[in-house]
């Protein structure tokens, strides 16, 4: 799959990974060839990885202040579900921040949370193929794994 067509699929969540406009995503995806299915879910893990990076994983939550008004941090699990509202977001907002770190600030929102987006490929496997998805992408998405992103956690 090209990044075109990854993000043309990207597009129908209309900028947001809701429940529905990933089940509409995941639905749209069943109806292609298993091929696609799979190539988008190496796309995505791609597009994951490489936000997976010190500069954006620092920022706190921006709608969360605990008493003392320090920032709050990112939790692993939450700095990977606002990637995944970065990339649902689509390719703009997905570019911009490689360029300004500042615009990923906002998807750390409880708002923004995109962690149905990380259930596409597996629903859209189990519609087309009646199997459980049973696949592991080149790239691992999980938060802290790319190593160039956070040299300092490098052995």
């Amino acid at each position: 799959m090209t990044w075109a067509d990854f993000w043309a699929l990207m597009a129908t969540l209309n900028g947001e990974a809701t429940e529905e406009s990933c089940h509409r995503l995941a639905e749209e995806l069943s109806r292609r060839p298993v091929s696609d299915i799979i190539g988008f879910a190496e796309r995505h893990a791609e597009a994951l990885h490489r936000l997976d990076q010190e500069e954006f994983g620092i920022l706190p939550v921006i709608d969360m202040t605990p008493p003392g008004g320090s920032p709050f941090p990112q939790s692993a699990d939450g700095f990977l579900y606002s990637r995944c509202a970065v990339v649902a977001a689509g390719r703009a907002v997905w570019e911009s921040v490689f360029s300004d770190p500042g615009e990923f600030a906002p998807y750390t929102s409880t708002e923004r949370d995109g962690e149905w987006l990380l259930y596409v490929p597996d629903e859209a496997y189990e519609r087309a193929t009646g199997k459980e998805w049973d696949h592991t992408t080149r790239y691992c998405y999980e938060s802290y794994s790319n190593e160039d992103g956070w040299p300092d956690l490098r052995s």
